[in-house]
C-alpha cells in the first residue's frame, strides 16, 4: 500500500515578517514618543523658573549626573534616527523612486545613524569624563 502525502500548506504570511523596514516603521514611532516626552517635561521643567526659582535651580542641578549624560545620549541618538529616517520616509513618499530605493535608503540611513551617533556620543562622553 503507498501512501500519498498532502501537499504541504503554505506558511501563513502575517503583517507583521520582521523585516528591516518593519523594525525601522517601528523604532520611528518609539524615537518619536521618545523625543514627545522630553519636549513635554523639557516644557515643564522650564516653566518651573517662572513659579519657582529655587524648584528651577535644583531641576537643573538633577541634570548634571552622569545618569542624565547617559539619558541625554540616549535622546542623541533617538534624535539622529528620527531625522535621518524622517528624510527617507518623506523621500519614499515624495520621489517618484522612493519606493524602489527604499531598502537601500534605508541602510544608508542605518550607516549614517550609526556614523553620527557614535561622534556624539564619544563627544558626550568626552564630557562626562572630563573637567569643563
Amino acid at each position: 500500500m503507498t501512501t500519498i502525502e498532502a501537499p504541504a500548506q503554505p506558511k501563513r504570511k502575517t503583517l507583521y515578517r520582521g523585516d528591516p523596514g518593519m523594525w525601522s516603521w517601528a523604532l520611528h514611532r518609539i524615537t518619536g514618543v521618545t523625543i514627545f516626552f522630553f519636549l513635554f517635561v523639557h516644557v515643564l521643567d522650564t516653566a518651573l523658573v517662572r513659579v519657582s526659582p529655587e524648584t528651577y535651580d535644583a531641576a537643573i542641578e538633577t541634570y548634571k549626573t552622569p545618569l542624565v549624560a547617559l539619558m541625554e545620549m540616549g535622546l542623541v541618538v533617538c534624535v539622529l534616527f528620527h531625522a535621518l529616517n524622517g528624510v527617507r520616509v518623506i523621500l519614499v513618499d515624495f520621489w517618484s523612486q522612493g519606493p524602489r530605493y527604499q531598502r537601500q535608503m534605508l541602510w544608508i540611513v542605518l550607516a549614517i545613524w550609526i556614523l553620527v551617533s557614535a561622534a556624539g556620543i564619544g563627544r558626550q562622553f568626552f564630557y562626562l569624563f572630563t573637567e569643563h
